[in-house]
């Protein structure tokens, strides 16, 4: 039953991502052009709406929807990993036109090029779990 209900959440996700041409090349293209807010807009929304709802988790000591108590710990500062990750991802970013949030849009939306771009994500993620323990974290 919980797999059907984030099923649900996912599908109603892509729907609104859809939607709000957030997984639209074009919008991508012009926010880097700085000729549109739209996208810029989405992303801080999504910023401000994950710092009240990480702070609300927080606060009231909410639960998963397996019951257990959601712990989220502290993050170390390091400027290094942090730089060298957002670089990595902006590159991946260009490159594919698309960041990895809307690839299942995409594809249901069907723009099947994108399936190039899942399968270097998961090669990338594949890889990434390989040299995990030898990275700085």
């Amino acid at each position: 039953m919980r797999q059907l209900i984030f099923l649900i959440i996912g599908i109603l996700f892509g729907i609104t991502m859809y939607k709000s041409e957030a997984a639209s090349w074009f919008r991508i293209y012009e926010m880097f052009q700085f000729k549109s807010f739209h996208m810029y807009g989405i992303i801080g929304s999504a910023l401000v709406l994950g710092v009240l709802m990480i702070q609300i988790i927080k606060r009231y000591k909410l639960k998963s929807a397996y019951g257990e108590l959601i712990v989220i710990p502290d993050k170390t500062k390091s400027f290094s990993r942090y730089a060298y990750g957002g670089i990595i991802f902006g590159l991946g970013w260009a490159l594919a036109g698309a960041c990895p949030g809307p690839i299942f849009t995409l594809i249901g939306a069907g723009f099947y090029p994108i399936l190039i771009v899942l399968l270097f994500a998961i090669l990338g993620t594949w890889v990434y779990g390989l040299i995990a323990n030898k990275l700085p974290h």
